[in-house]
């Protein structure tokens, strides 16, 4: 399989084309992979263009890819989101990670009232930061054409007003409705809670917005894993598997 790079100016791109990856992406290909010339790799930007190139020349300074074919990936619809409530060690990050090569379209970081974790000032900037870091390998590894945006934190009203764009599902193990009997009439946002659950007032704030609490089987799923199941469970009843 041919390593996938990021570069940020495919848009427009046609096959013929000579780009040039810079900076981290250079020293990988060159340096960590010891990429070198004629072989294959793959490009993507992130927003929808995939391109496959062979290396002219590969260089710690730059390499030079010249563009073979390029395409533009459709973005999904009806989109697959993610809210994913703040947990303690690396189990958020774990479910950010695993739900963007599963190909979520959206990533909300929730400040859970249960969240032990607290976003707040540098520290909530450095872990966004970190976020987002993880979406860019993750979607790398997976040879993503369009990776997920991570929007800042929101609080529970903040979440709650994302009814207005999503289809708001809570992951509920009490929930009478199950996630494959739920009719799906547009973007879907899965809420997942903190590892003691979610709040009853905050069930009832989502509620009251127009979520709808929906259960996975009988078991109960940590935080880190209940989202990857509901994305799994949405991606096949939309057919994108």
């Amino acid at each position: 399989m041919a390593h996938c790079y990021w570069h940020d100016a495919l848009a427009g791109a046609a096959a013929g084309d000579l780009v040039t990856l810079t900076g981290e992406e250079a020293h990988h290909a060159a340096v960590v992979s010891r990429m070198r010339r004629g072989e294959r790799v793959l490009l993507s930007d992130g927003a929808g263009v995939l391109a496959e190139g062979v290396i002219d020349r590969a260089e710690r300074e730059g390499v030079h890819v010249v563009l073979q074919e390029v395409r533009v990936v459709p973005a999904p619809s009806p989109r697959i989101g993610l809210a994913q409530a703040l947990a303690k060690g690396d189990r958020a990050e774990l479910a950010v990670q695993a739900s963007t090569e599963l190909g979520v379209d959206a990533i909300v970081p929730w400040q859970a009232r249960r969240s032990v974790v607290q976003w707040k000032g540098e520290r909530g900037e450095k872990s966004l930061d970190r976020w987002r870091k993880v979406v860019r390998e993750a979607g790398k590894q997976a040879i993503r054409a369009r990776l997920p945006e991570v929007g800042a934190a929101v609080d529970t009203a903040g979440l709650a007003a994302l009814a207005e764009d999503w289809q708001l599902l809570v992951l509920e193990p009490t929930a009478s409705v199950s996630i494959l009997e739920v009719p799906i009439e547009r973007d879907a946002l899965l809420i997942v809670g903190p590892e003691g659950g979610i709040d009853l007032g905050e069930l009832e704030a989502l509620e009251a917005a127009g979520a709808v609490p929906v259960r996975m089987g009988e078991h109960v799923l940590r935080t880190s894993t209940a989202g990857l199941a509901g994305i799994v469970a949405l991606s096949a009843r939309l057919g994108r598997w």
